[in-house]
């Protein structure tokens, strides 16, 4: 039973940190380090670069959440642990 509760956290911490990793890169990365590079793209009327410091990493942001929510799930389900 302990090694099925340490495979479970194994593979959430590793969803967590793939997740955390795009978070990190969208945010950080494609709104601060590779702004000028983006900046000579257009989306909406817009500098790629300011579209994602603005708009673009919420919309990253709200489908990490729904990506984590269904992963969870499938996760939970598949060790026994959910409602």
């Amino acid at each position: 039973m302990e090694n099925r509760y340490k495979a479970y956290w194994k593979k959430n911490i590793r969803l967590l940190l793939a997740l955390l990793s795009v978070w990190f890169i969208v945010s950080f990365g494609f709104g601060i380090l590779f702004v000028e590079q983006l900046n000579q793209f257009q989306i909406g009327g817009a500098p790629l670069g300011f579209w994602f410091a603005q708009q673009g990493s919420i919309v990253v942001f709200v489908f990490l959440i729904l990506i984590y929510v269904i992963r969870m799930r499938k996760m939970d389900k598949d060790f026994g642990v959910d409602d």
